[in-house]
């Protein structure tokens, strides 16, 4: 089956029943004619960019629209191939259902204030296949991978570790990703990740969408330590107590992870672990051959979270004869003044709308930066709205309200609270960057899966896991 060309930068070919060498014959019929379209007849065909290959695995028909959907998004800025294998059942034995496309990526020309099409940055091959994909993954996509840039390869649901078909799949790739959050039997799944890291050959890399989600923990609590005075402080921790939304034991897995950043950065080594009824467990590390450190989780009901996610987390202890207290906590809960001034028809309304003071200090943050912005740029703003000349009939000055800006959602306010000895205590609230898989996606193969941090992360989380 021949392709069929679209427009010059566009290729749109369907094939059913057809073997990879058809597929790999029209990919390369594209890019052939592509190359010549582009440089016309007066000069010779250049090679076009690309980055990498990300082989997308999907179980499912809503799997393999998001990979499509994260691929094209991040194309834009990252030149690639991207091969998305769904397994399905009628497709024919030994045969496959494929289809590529490559369209015009839409760009802003801020000089023309126009959108316009640019040429395709990327290839989307799309393979139906009959049975499993890890059994021939290997053998299917290797005619198509580009040489000379990595090849990742993102499983949305659940590989099948241990299985040697996994590990034949997993020597065509630099990196595999995957997101802890969306396994089938997370326990268990998880063990096999990290058992699957374990073993992998050294050049192989791992990533995972939970532990991009447990940046900001980690990045709040390496602050706490980072000043030169409080550097003994980690030598003198005592207590740990995370909580999180969830009973199941696969839903421990992020705080589990979590704790392993710790005690593996630390040099603690696990003593003893018990889970109980409610998801609450308790464990005990030992630190300097001497010192107990208590472990403790426990389940919660927190709106606005999904199971698995941290809610909250508090670190304890004693250095120097001084104590130390750091709290985090996700979504903090609201808690509301009225002004004295307030009516009560007014009370009920901003009441109704939900307050409280992690929230609210952002939005006086937002509010701040907008006034600021709008003084500088008034005699602007002003002539381009009346069409006054610059200076004339400029208005005493624009009023900015702070509760226009204020976020009704509340789930990604992050406020961390720390008490030292008997000083006041230390408040800082900061608001959680966006957490949309294509930025986790991009964020994770930015490093291409090599995290030492990581992946000694994984194993001590996995440790903790096994011994509850």
């Amino acid at each position: 089956m021949a392709p069929t060309l679209t427009a010059p930068g566009a290729l749109d070919w369907t094939g059913r029943g057809v073997t990879i060498a058809q597929v790999l014959n029209a990919l390369t019929e594209f890019r052939r004619r592509f190359a010549r379209a582009e440089v016309g007849g007066d000069d010779h065909p250049r090679p076009r960019n690309c980055v990498m290959t990300l082989i997308a695995v999907a179980a499912n028909e809503a799997d393999e629209k998001l990979a499509q959907k994260l691929c094209t998004a991040i194309a834009v800025h990252h030149p690639m191939l991207a091969i998305v294998v769904r397994d399905q059942a009628d497709v024919k034995e030994g045969l496959i259902d494929a289809s590529i496309s490559a369209p015009p990526a839409v760009v802003l020309d801020e000089s023309a204030a126009e959108t316009v099409a640019s040429p395709p940055h990327y290839e989307l091959v799309n393979l139906h296949v009959k049975g499993a994909a890890a059994t021939h993954l290997a053998g299917l996509v290797d005619p198509l991978l580009v040489s000379g840039v990595p090849t990742y390869i993102w499983w949305l649901g659940t590989p099948p570790f241990g299985s040697k078909e996994l590990r034949d799949t997993l020597q065509i790739a630099d990196a595999l990703v995957v997101d802890s959050a969306r396994f089938a039997r997370p326990y268990h799944s998880f063990l096999g990740f990290a058992d699957t890291i374990t073993h992998a050959h050294h050049r192989l890399g791992f990533a995972d969408f939970q532990w991009a989600r447990l940046d900001p923990w980690r990045e709040s609590i390496a602050q706490f330590f980072a000043p030169v005075n409080r550097r003994a402080f980690l030598s003198g921790i005592n207590e740990i107590g995370i909580d999180y939304r969830g009973v199941g034991r696969g839903n421990r897995i992020p705080s589990s992870v979590l704790i392993g950043w710790i005690s593996s950065a630390l040099g603690w080594s696990l003593q003893r672990a018990a889970g109980g009824s409610g998801g609450v467990v308790s464990a005990q590390f030992v630190a300097e051959e001497w010192r107990i450190v208590d472990v403790a989780f426990r389940s919660i009901v927190k709106p606005g979270l999904v199971e698995g996610e941290i809610s909250g987390m508090r670190i304890t202890g004693v250095s120097g004869g001084t104590t130390f207290r750091l709290s985090i906590s996700r979504a903090p809960d609201r808690s509301w003044r009225p002004p004295a001034d307030i009516g009560p028809s007014e009370f009920k309304q901003l009441h109704a709308a939900g307050d409280d003071e992690a929230g609210l200090e952002i939005a006086h943050r937002r509010a701040a930066q907008h006034r600021e912005m709008t003084f500088q740029n008034r005699d602007s703003l002003h002539h381009i709205a009346t069409g006054d000349a610059p200076g004339e009939s400029v208005p005493k000055g624009s009023t900015v309200f702070v509760r226009e800006r204020r976020n009704p959602d509340n789930s990604m306010v992050l406020l961390t609270l720390i008490n030292i000895g008997q000083a006041d205590t230390l408040r800082h609230v900061q608001r959680i960057e966006s957490n949309d898989d294509a930025s986790l996606l991009v964020k994770l193969l930015a490093i291409g899966g090599h995290d030492p941090v990581f992946t000694r992360s994984v194993a001590s989380g996995a440790e903790l896991m096994r011994a509850l």
